[in-house]
């Protein structure tokens, strides 16, 4: 148990929930969204969970990470609820890849870098959009509608 906090994912949750209408191809894929900063009036770890109504339209996390060299089968972000589950997305470290679930591949090699992660999830659309330090990595199906939400971290 100490061993899995010593190799704890730091990650720092400077994130913001961001609505939008319409996805768009974009040089940056924050371009077109609405910030909501992170602040002492908002931010309580993981409450409310469900402050915001994520059940329609296009939300986005922005977050920023560090993996530990050799840490293995921990999470980077989720989007809790779903129809089909009780997730829509994990997005996890194993054995230096990054992976959605425990499957498909979405980043190689991200230990000992800052790196910044972009989710937008169209949930009106049924789609999730993975992106690493602005650049488009990975994109599929959603898990279907539920009470959703974003977490970040371990």
């Amino acid at each position: 148990m100490e061993r899995s906090y010593s190799l704890l994912l730091l990650f720092l949750a400077l994130f913001s929930l961001k609505s939008f209408n319409l996805l768009c191809s974009a040089a940056d894929p924050t371009d077109g969204f609405t910030p909501v900063p992170l602040t002492e009036a908002n931010f309580v770890l993981q409450k409310p969970y469900n402050g915001l109504d994520c059940s329609s339209g296009v939300w986005q996390f922005e977050g920023y990470g560090f993996v530990p060299n050799g840490t293995s089968s921990v999470t980077v972000a989720q989007i809790h609820g779903a129809f089909h589950g009780a997730t829509t997305l994990i997005l996890r470290i194993y054995d230096g890849n990054m992976r959605y679930y425990s499957g498909d591949l979405v980043a190689t090699d991200p230990y000992d870098k800052w790196f910044r992660l972009n989710i937008i999830h169209d949930v009106d659309g049924g789609r999730l959009t993975v992106f690493i330090d602005g650049e488009e990595r990975y994109s599929t199906h959603d898990q279907g509608p539920g009470d959703l939400y974003f977490k970040c971290g371990v």
